[in-house]
């Protein structure tokens, strides 16, 4: 059964050819990380537009790699939601304007739960039950998936995501786009426990998460109480912070307060999804999203996963970012299940109003 997946939620258009939902014929992603760079952040108009001009080149490059025909494909799969709602509307037409073409099912496809499927793509191999931590820039979540079409979403984040104060910190320091590499190579030579900065951990047994505490601890320990910032056109996630006195800093301070606002945020997804694990009774854990390939994370999460017995299953790094061979690959386990969708679906921004 051969499954071709369409991915345009932020800023990568992707394409890939699964079968039988594990093994990946093609994985074609087009980047827009250098559209980005100057902006310190993901513009969404600049993404929708971006997407609509490689989007026919992208699927094509995926059949090809594969070796198949459209009159070859079982289903097409399309993320339909959370992400950006100019950029999901260009892929889920693309993906419709497919399906009507060579009268093929049309499957749609969270953006999230993807991400917890992206473990059973090899070389890993996911056994359910299992709890899904998901981070990346705009989504930072926690999940229970008693199979791969059974998901329940146990917290979320209340305001910045993970992979959105990432971003937000590199630009206080002057780091570079995008955060995730450039903070995790700064820290690699500073103390992660040089500054103290603050675990939002919320309510007593909550499994949301806050992060916009965290960065605006960060501005106040670089800047000081009146540092300044400026919002640039765009999404909330396009903040350029402009801090005089970041340049001051030495290389061995960036690097310490690196390495701190890293610890902070790995300490806090680590704590709360092992905590997930224990209030729904599950041995398994796994990670998706930009964050997930964060070393920091991945080392803390192993550890805290030996100490209290429970199994973790890292997917491979290609797989953590945006892509995909794993929509297509959950598209798989959804067209099986009859989860198909007319040709009227509608892009859905916001994970709480998913079906």
């Amino acid at each position: 059964m051969l499954i071709l997946g369409i991915e345009t939620s932020c800023d990568e258009t992707a394409a890939a050819v699964v079968r039988d939902g594990r093994d990946v014929l093609s994985n074609a992603v087009a980047s827009q990380e250098a559209l980005h760079a100057r902006f310190g952040g993901v513009v969404p108009e600049l993404a929708s537009r971006a997407h609509l001009e490689v989007i026919a080149d992208v699927i094509a490059q995926a059949l090809q790699t594969a070796a198949v025909r459209p009159a070859d494909l079982t289903a097409v799969a399309a993320v339909h939601g959370p992400g950006l709602v100019g950029a999901l509307l260009i892929g889920l037409t693309a993906a419709k304007t497919f399906a009507w073409t060579h009268k093929l099912p049309l499957v749609p496809v969270n953006h999230v739960a993807a991400h917890v499927y992206a473990a059973n793509l090899p070389p890993a191999a996911l056994e359910y039950p299992v709890v899904g931590l998901i981070a990346s820039g705009g989504h930072t979540s926690l999940c229970y998936a008693a199979a791969p079409c059974e998901i329940e979403f146990l917290g979320s984040t209340v305001d910045d995501a993970a992979g959105e104060a990432f971003d937000k910190v590199a630009s206080i320091l002057r780091l570079g786009y995008p955060g995730g590499p450039a903070i995790q190579k700064a820290a690699e030579h500073g103390n992660p426990a040089k500054v103290r900065f603050p675990r939002a951990m919320l309510q007593s047994g909550s499994l949301d998460f806050s992060f916009s505490g965290l960065k605006t601890a960060v501005l106040y320990h670089v800047c000081g109480q009146d540092g300044k910032s400026r919002r640039s056109t765009g999404s909330r996630r396009n903040e350029v912070v402009d801090c005089r006195d970041a340049a001051a800093l030495s290389p061995e301070e960036i690097a310490d307060v690196a390495a701190s606002f890293q610890e902070a945020v790995v300490d806090v997804l680590v704590r709360k999804s092992i905590g997930a694990c224990e209030r729904m009774n599950c041995p398994r854990l796994t990670i998706g999203g930009g964050v997930a390939a964060n070393r920091r994370l991945r080392d803390k999460l192993e550890q805290a996963a030996r100490r209290e017995h429970i199994q973790l299953v890292l997917p491979d790094l290609r797989y953590c970012t945006d892509n995909a061979a794993m929509v297509a690959g959950l598209g798989y386990h959804l067209f099986q299940a009859g989860r198909t969708a007319p040709l009227d679906l509608d892009a859905v921004p916001q994970l709480g109003e998913l079906k």
